[in-house]
């Protein structure tokens, strides 16, 4: 199937929206996904994808989506640390897409943690 320029423009746009989401922005909120193997494994990708698609949904332009590898704890991944401007780091544990859609909503937009999803929850 050949493709127009129109489409080709269309993808490269795509595309530059994924990426610059994940370029560090300075004093922006940054959302952070443990992808070692471990992590992968515990279904960290789509949770990553989860989370750049909903900030993009919403058209969060001060906010970083990026992966690490290993944060260090196994056994409560897939794990998720935001660091907001002002705020202390917030590790979220088990994380799920559709858990991922709540956290942009209620901690990311309107300040406010998830604490049931939060690791001290999870002890």
């Amino acid at each position: 199937m050949k493709k127009s320029f129109a489409d080709l423009m269309e993808i490269r746009k795509r595309t530059l929206n994924q990426v610059n989401l994940r370029v560090d922005n300075d004093g922006g909120t940054r959302v952070v996904v443990g992808m070692a193997t471990c992590g992968i494994a515990a279904g960290a990708r789509p949770v990553l994808k989860a989370f750049s698609e909903e900030v993009t949904k919403r058209e969060l332009k001060d906010v970083t989506v990026t992966q690490t590898g290993c944060i260090g704890m196994c056994r409560l991944e897939p794990i998720v640390e935001i660091t907001v401007p002002g705020q202390e780091k917030v590790t979220y544990v088990h994380m799920t897409p559709e858990k991922a859609a709540r956290v942009v909503a209620e901690h990311i937009v309107n300040k406010q943690p998830v604490k049931e999803y939060t690791i001290g929850a999870a002890e």
